[in-house]
């Protein structure tokens, strides 16, 4: 029997852009053996701050970015890929995996999306890695996130992490938790090796 190929990643920025954060944590998952690709969504403009982000997120349209985002993934969908992102990313790389019967996996790092009444998956495995409590995702929000992702038929794990910032796992800002951060590689390498 020939062995499946391991799925390449496909993982998505934060408002924050392409930053060396992002090109740090694709070069982590490249050293443990992963095919790893990043696209720009913003054109290689990185703000400042999250408020530049927001702005320059409204300006582009949430449309045009997951337009880009089927666009960049397309080379890869016929080898049934993993859908990752940090926050923004995340959402992003929900609604891709969610419309990709070919998808493997979902990695989600900081950020989630709505989920579809109609969305239906045969048992993608999904893990969530969240800073708790989270700005962005609040319990109440969470809670009803897992119900309806699991109702669509995902495999669903969230990770909890307290005291950590927003995008903990980004040296670069001041929401950064070394301890979080590694604990979060740790379990989504070995999650990513299970697919």
């Amino acid at each position: 029997m020939t062995p499946v190929a391991a799925a390449p990643i496909i993982l998505f920025h934060s408002v924050y852009g392409l930053t060396p954060d992002v090109h740090a944590a694709a070069g982590r998952l490249r050293a443990a053996g992963h095919e790893v690709h990043t696209p720009d969504l913003f054109d290689g403009r990185t703000p400042a701050t999250v408020e530049e982000g927001r702005d320059l997120k409204d300006a582009i349209g949430r449309d045009a970015l997951l337009k880009a985002a089927v666009t960049a993934s397309a080379p890869f969908a016929a080898q049934g890929p993993v859908y990752a992102g940090f926050s923004l990313g995340g959402s992003i790389a929900q609604n891709l995996a969610l419309a990709d019967e070919k998808a493997r996996g979902l990695l989600l790092l900081h950020g989630t999306s709505d989920i579809a009444d109609d969305a239906s998956v045969d048992e993608l495995p999904v893990q969530l890695h969240v800073a708790d409590p989270d700005p962005f995702e609040s319990h109440d929000w969470l809670n009803a996130w897992y119900l309806r992702m699991r109702r669509a038929g995902a495999d669903v794990e969230v990770h909890h992490y307290p005291g950590a910032g927003h995008l903990y796992t980004h040296a670069q800002l001041d929401d950064y938790d070394e301890e979080a951060a590694e604990r979060t590689w740790h379990t989504a390498l070995a999650f990513l090796e299970s697919l």
